[in-house]
C-alpha cells in the first residue's frame, strides 16, 4: 500500500548540533535579557464575533511568493550590493515580478513576510529580516512590505500577508545561535533572547513552544501590528503549527504537564493550542479590520478515512494527526474567511488523488461561508517523477489543465494558488506558463 509522507515543499533540511554544543551556546549569553515591552493589542475578545460572508470576488488566481532562504526573493546577489543598489535590486525584482504575474493573469500575491522570526516590514516587536541584508536587525533602507503593497495595489492586484507562527530560525547552527543572541542590543530584539523560555527544538529549528499562552498572544500581537499598520487585503498562515521529524521532535512535556490539565492526551491537547491561536487571530483581525481576510494553507489531508470515517480516501501524512490542526473544525467553527489546502498531486496517485482531495474540501466548504482556493503543485510540473509521471507529458500542461478545469467545475471551489513564484522562470515549467498566460491573462 502506498503512504505517502508528510513532505511539504516548505521544509527546509537543516543540520542539527549536538546537544551539548547547543548547551553552551544557550548559556552563553550570560546576561538577563531585558524584557519584552510589546504586549498584544488589542485585546483578544473572548466571545465569539459575529461572523458574515465576505462578498462576492472574482476567482482566486494566486501564487506564493516565499522570502525564506530567498527562494523566491530577494534576489541572492543583492544582499552584498551597496545600500543603494541593494535596495534598487530588489525592488526593481520585485516590480519585474509584478508585472509579469499580472500578464499571466495572476489577481493575488501571498508575500512572505514573517519567514522566521524576523519581519519584512518595519516592525516594533520583530527584528528586521535577514533575508534582505544578510544580518537581522539592519535597517534595509526601505519597507519592503509597503513597496510591495504599493506597487501590486497599483496594477489591480491584491496582497496577502504570509506569516509562519511559530519558527524562529530554520537551523540550529552555532552561527544562527550567534546571530540571534547578538540580536540583544536590538530594539527590537528577537525573541530567542527576549523569551528563551519559550524556544524549543523541533525539526532541526529553533520554533516558539505552540503550548505557551504568552507565546500566542505574542504571535497575535505580530497580526495585529500588520493589520493595523498596513493595506493589506488578507493574512495567511501555512502548514507549519506543530512541526516535527521522527529524530528531531519538539519537547513540551513540561509545557503539557504545566497547562494540560483536564486533556485526555497530549495530542488534544495540542490541537487545541492550536485551536486557540487561530481563533485568537481570527477575532482580532475581525474588531481590526473586518474586511481583511484570514486564511490557512495546511497539508493537503484533513485525516485518512482509515482513521475518521469523515477522512478522505488517501493515505497520507494527515494534518489534523502529523501538526495537531484540525483544520476542517477552524472551517465549521466559521474562524476562517477562507482555506487553501495544499494538494500538490496529480490525478494517477491513488494516495492522495488530486481530485478526491479536491471534492472532499469542497464538501467540508459547502455548509459554510469559508472559501475554498486549492494549492496547485506548481513545483512538480515538468519535474520526472517515477510515482508522478504526468507532470513531465507534455511538459505537465495536459495535468495542470485537468487540476485547473475541476478547480473551475465545482461550484465550492473559489479559485487556484501556485506554489510558488519562481518556478514560473525555470525552463521546465514555461510550456506549463504559456498555458496559463493563454487561459489566465488578460
Amino acid at each position: 500500500m502506498e503512504f505517502i509522507i508528510a513532505g511539504s515543499s516548505r521544509f527546509l533540511a537543516a543540520k542539527s548540533v549536538t546537544l551539548l554544543t547547543l548547551g553552551l551556546l544557550l548559556a552563553s549569553c550570560s546576561s538577563p535579557p531585558p524584557k519584552s515591552l510589546v504586549t498584544p493589542f488589542p485585546p483578544v475578545s473572548k466571545t465569539p464575533l459575529p461572523t458574515k460572508p465576505l462578498p462576492r470576488q472574482e476567482p482566486m488566481r494566486g501564487v506564493w511568493l516565499t522570502t525564506v532562504s530567498r527562494l523566491d526573493w530577494p534576489p541572492i546577489n543583492s544582499v552584498n550590493a551597496s545600500p543603494d543598489n541593494r535596495i534598487h535590486q530588489q525592488q526593481q525584482a520585485l516590480i519585474d515580478k509584478l508585472d509579469k504575474l499580472k500578464s499571466l493573469g495572476i489577481n493575488t500575491v501571498f508575500f512572505q513576510v514573517k519567514p522566521d522570526g524576523t519581519a519584512l516590514w518595519h516592525s516594533k516587536i520583530l527584528p528586521w529580516s535577514d533575508m534582505l541584508t544578510g544580518k537581522i536587525g539592519e535597517d534595509p533602507g526601505y519597507d519592503p512590505l509597503q513597496f510591495m503593497l504599493d506597487e501590486a495595489h497599483k496594477r489591480g492586484m491584491k496582497v496577502h500577508a504570509w506569516l509562519n507562527p511559530y519558527r524562529v530560525s530554520t537551523n540550529v547552527k552555532p552561527s544562527t545561535v550567534n546571530a540571534l543572541n547578538n540580536t540583544l542590543s536590538l530594539n527590537p530584539a528577537s525573541v530567542f533572547v527576549l523569551h528563551r523560555d519559550w524556544i524549543r527544538t523541533a525539526s532541526d529549528r529553533f520554533v516558539l513552544d505552540p503550548g505557551i499562552p504568552a507565546a500566542r498572544d505574542w504571535i497575535t500581537s505580530i497580526v495585529a501590528e500588520v493589520v493595523s499598520h498596513y493595506a493589506i487585503d488578507g493574512v495567511q498562515f501555512d502548514d507549519y503549527f506543530y512541526t516535527e521529524t521522527p529524530d528531531s521532535t519538539l519537547n513540551d512535556n513540561a509545557t503539557f504537564r504545566q497547562y494540560g490539565q483536564g486533556f485526555a492526551s497530549k495530542a488534544d491537547w495540542r490541537r487545541n493550542n492550536t485551536l486557540q491561536l487561530i481563533e485568537q487571530v481570527s477575532r482580532t483581525i475581525k474588531q481590526l479590520k473586518p474586511n481583511v481576510e484570514f486564511g490557512v494553507s495546511p497539508a493537503g489531508v484533513w485525516r485518512n478515512i482509515s482513521h475518521d470515517a469523515a477522512g478522505s480516501d488517501t493515505r497520507g501524512a494527515a494534518a489534523y494527526d502529523e501538526a495537531y490542526a484540525d483544520t476542517r473544525r477552524w472551517v465549521q467553527m466559521g474562524l476562517l474567511d477562507y482555506i487553501a489546502p495544499q494538494i500538490y498531486w496529480p490525478f494517477a496517485r491513488q494516495a492522495a488523488r488530486y481530485d478526491v482531495l479536491a471534492n472532499w474540501w469542497a464538501n467540508v466548504v459547502k455548509p459554510t461561508h469559508t472559501r475554498l482556493y486549492i494549492g496547485v503543485a506548481l513545483y512538480k510540473v515538468g519535474e520526472a517523477s517515477k510515482s508522478e509521471p504526468d507532470w513531465t507529458v507534455n511538459g505537465g500542461v495536459p495535468e495542470l489543465k485537468k487540476q485547473l478545469d475541476l478547480n473551475e467545475s465545482v461550484p465550492q471551489i473559489n479559485g487556484t494558488i501556485l506554489f510558488r513564484e519562481n518556478y514560473l522562470n525555470q525552463p521546465q515549467t514555461q510550456q506549463a506558463v504559456n498555458y496559463l498566460r493563454s487561459r489566465w491573462g488578460s
